[in-house]
Order: structure tokens, then C-alpha cells, then sequence
């Protein structure tokens, strides 16, 4: 059966439905696509490719490839989107990247790359188009579990152990540019405990602790001081600038009264 006996079939029996599920979540899917690339906050870019992503999860489950598009959902929106936010959370969302060419011809190097990358899937579109059709009934014959597996380890083996080995490369490249070597010797306690006394002007000690002597240990409270006052360094300076300490919680009356022998 010739490729474009097997498009006219396809037609035939494709549904209205599914038609217009492949018309009306193709287009999202590309508006997503094009909103990754163009977006200008990096958060709003992986919101794109999180729909983009669970669009094709549905395409997957339409074509009755329920557990690739279960796959999509859990490996590629839920790990690598968590993945992909922490990022954003470490390196700071306003961080721009630098136009500079630290490696030299870097920039040749990628079109290259990307032309190579368009003619090789050219010529895998080309090949799959030409090529007569199994058909999903067949591939899913013993399920689609197993079929997916059959193919992963028999047919693109090789290709499945170069991903691997890509995927390991690029994490343990991640943590070398992300290791920060240290020039300088650890200090250590003793050595930084020295340095806080011998600077003096403050508290070497740790500060009191909020909610000390007080009614409430909320951390808005301030200490109170054997004498009864308030210790204003038990309670952070942001609070005590935006007026949200909580000094007014606890009156003269509420304040336990201090004996020799401890509280009262």
C-alpha cells in the first residue's frame, strides 16, 4: 500500500472529533512553541513549554499511546519544568545573558549545528513519509508498553544509549560550571569567634531570642529584659522599620514579675 493510499485512509477514518481536537490544540501547541522562544521573562517561557508539553501529552493519548503521553506529562512537564524553575529560582530571573563570544567562532559553530540538525530531520520526515505504514493497531498489538519497549531496546538501542550518555554529559557539565573553587583555607569556628570579639562594636554573642520573659513567643515580640524593658534586638530590624513589632502584646500587667528565685 502506496503513502498516499494510506493519507487518503487516514482521512477517511479520522473523525470529527479528532479533527478538530488536532486543528484547535495544533494551533495552541504552536502558539506555546513560538511564546517560548519569544517570551521575554524567562518564567513565562517555561509556562509555555508546560503547555506545549501536556498538548502533546494529549496528541499522544488521541493516537492511543496512553502510556508515552502519561511519559510526557511526568518526565517532561513535571520533572523537567521543576527542574527548569529551580534554575530560574538560583540564577535570579532578572539575569541577563551575556552577548559576549567567550568561545571563539562559538557562534558559526551553532549555525552549523543547526543546519545539520534541519536536514537530518528533513531527511527523517522524508524517509518516514515514503516508507509504507505500519499502522497503531499493529504497533499496539501487545500493548503499547511493550511495544514502545520492544523499539527502544532492539531498533534504536543505539540511539537510546547516545541520549543517556548526552543527558549524563550535560548534568555532570552543569555541576563543574556550577563548583566554585575555593582559594582560600575554611576558617573555622574558633577562627571566626576570634574575629567577632576582636571587632567589637557589637554582640559577638548570638542575639536574644524573641518572646523571651514575654506572654507570646511570636517572633514579632520583643524580649523583655530582667529589668522589664524591651530588648529591641530580639526582633528583626525589617519588622521594627515597617511597625510590626509587637510590643503592644504585652502590657506592663501581662509582663511576669522577676524574683531572685527565677519567675513568677
Amino acid at each position: 500500500m502506496t503513502t498516499v493510499n494510506l493519507a487518503a485512509e487516514a482521512i477517511v477514518r479520522t473523525s470529527t472529533g479528532e479533527a478538530v481536537a488536532f486543528w484547535v490544540l495544533g494551533a495552541l501547541a504552536l502558539v506555546g512553541a513560538v511564546g517560548v522562544v519569544l517570551a521575554v521573562n524567562a518564567v513565562y517561557s517555561a509556562m509555555f513549554l508546560a503547555m506545549t508539553m501536556i498538548i502533546l501529552a494529549v496528541f499522544y493519548m488521541i493516537q492511543d499511546a496512553l502510556f508515552l503521553g502519561v511519559v510526557q506529562v511526568v518526565v517532561y512537564t513535571g520533572a523537567v519544568m521543576m527542574l527548569f524553575l529551580f534554575v530560574l529560582m538560583l540564577i535570579g530571573v532578572d539575569s541577563a545573558e551575556s552577548l559576549k563570544e567567550t568561545l571563539r567562532g562559538q557562534r558559526l559553530a551553532a549555525m552549523l549545528a543547526g543546519v545539520g540538525f534541519g536536514i537530518l530531520l528533513i531527511a527523517a520526515i522524508g524517509n518516514a513519509a515514503t516508507g509504507n505504514f505500519v499502522g497503531l493497531t499493529t504497533a499496539n498489538a501487545n500493548g503499547n508498553v511493550e511495544g514502545l519497549a520492544a523499539l527502544i531496546f532492539s531498533r534504536y538501542v543505539w540511539a537510546f544509549e547516545l541520549t543517556s550518555a548526552l543527558l549524563i554529559t550535560a548534568a555532570i557539565g552543569a555541576m563543574v560550571l556550577a563548583h566554585r573553587e575555593r582559594f582560600e583555607r575554611r576558617k573555622t569556628q574558633r577562627e571566626l569567634s576570634q574575629e567577632r570579639f576582636r571587632a567589637g562594636g557589637g554582640h559577638p554573642t548570638p542575639l536574644p531570642g524573641p518572646g523571651v520573659y514575654a506572654r507570646h513567643n511570636a517572633v514579632d515580640v520583643a524580649a523583655l529584659l530582667p529589668d522589664g524593658s524591651y530588648s529591641e534586638l530580639s526582633v528583626s530590624p525589617m519588622l521594627r522599620a515597617r511597625g510590626a513589632d509587637g510590643k503592644q502584646t504585652s502590657s506592663p500587667a501581662e509582663r511576669p514579675s522577676l524574683s531572685k528565685g527565677g519567675t513568677s
